[in-house]
């Protein structure tokens, strides 16, 4: 089993989302047994569920991310990851100070498309930002899904 760490800060918007993208990805390729996602953040609101706004965003993609519940990154988490996928600089930052050896396997989700950009923080903003990011969060799946596959071993 490979496994996918999505990282921001909250894990409230983005990660949630990317999780549950990759995933659906991961799904139509038939992938779901060999392939786990997970989320975490950097500085999680620990319990606490995906936005409303990253709720919203996802069901207009069929996708359901209400039962998702925020959770702190941890070393296990991090370990555990063959590949971690951040949204910002920051992330990946964080990241490196706290688990140098993880710098290797840890990209910015962009990264796998070509890109170096960060994702904006829709937190606490209208519908129409939270739409914004998913489109974003969309795009950088579906573009970098074979590098990320490549990078898993799976393709």
């Amino acid at each position: 089993m490979k496994n996918v760490l999505v990282v921001c800060t909250g894990n409230v918007c983005r990660s949630p989302m990317a999780k549950a993208l990759i995933g659906k990805e991961m799904a139509a390729r038939g992938l779901t047994d060999n392939v786990r996602v997970d989320s975490a953040g950097t500085y999680a609101m620990v319990g606490h569920p995906a936005s409303q706004g990253s709720v919203n965003a996802m069901a207009q993609r069929g996708l359901d991310i209400s039962e998702h519940r925020a959770k702190q990154l941890t070393a296990n988490l991090v370990e555990r990851a063959d590949v971690i996928l951040v949204m910002e600089e920051q992330h990946r930052r964080s990241i490196f100070v706290t688990w140098p050896r993880a710098i290797v396997k840890t990209l910015l989700l962009s990264e796998l498309s070509g890109d170096h950009a960060g994702i904006d923080d829709p937190y606490g903003g209208e519908q129409w930002e939270y739409d914004r990011t998913a489109e974003i969060i969309e795009d950088y799946v579906q573009r970098g899904m074979p590098m990320l596959l490549k990078r898993l071993g799976v393709a």
